[in-house]
């Protein structure tokens, strides 16, 4: 018996309409969520989510079925919204502070409204430092990778990383004295 991704993604490879807006359907809110950790501007993620859904159906036909179909969508999701930052950033220079401290993967939280907070504290920081904290501390990339998704230096990764979590500590500390 098939189970629903299989039949929308037979669906989708034979490029019937009605599948491929399933399968939109189905995972688009979550994945709107993902392009708005990249980019808070909403009318922008939304972009962003439609260009990758758009590279979704187009490359239906390279999802090989080895792990599942929603991790797969979420990796072109999440290389869309960088492609998107990159061409955003192409005339404008990052301005880095200089930190030499190596930063330690970020603790979990269990508590919803305490993600929620610290998601919209995300959303404000700037570009480069929102970026690489999502990257790093919410898809689990190494500096490595990170320097390579996004053309800059492994130490400028760590420093960016450095300065996301220094200011949300900041926005955390102010939260707590208001």
């Amino acid at each position: 018996m098939e189970t629903n991704d299989e039949a929308l993604l037979k669906g989708c490879r034979q490029h019937q309409r009605k599948a491929q807006e399933q399968l939109y359907r189905l995972y688009a809110g979550e994945m709107l969520r993902i392009c708005l950790a990249y980019e808070p501007d909403r009318d922008e993620a939304k972009d962003i989510l439609q260009n990758a859904f758009l590279k979704v159906f187009r490359n239906i036909e390279a999802y090989n079925g080895k792990g599942a179909l929603k991790a797969w969508i979420r990796r072109i999701i999440t290389n869309t919204a960088i492609d998107a930052y990159r061409k955003k950033q192409q005339n404008q220079t990052l301005r880095i502070d200089d930190v030499s401290q190596y930063a330690e993967p970020a603790e979990e939280f269990s508590d919803p409204l305490v993600c929620q907070d610290l998601l919209r504290q995300v959303e404000q920081l700037p570009d480069g430092a929102r970026m690489v904290f999502n990257l790093y501390a919410i898809e689990g990339y190494t500096h490595k990778e990170i320097g390579e998704k996004l053309q800059i230096s492994e130490g400028t990764s760590k420093s960016q990383l450095n300065r996301a979590r220094k200011i949300l500590n900041e926005q955390l500390n102010n939260m707590d004295s208001t």
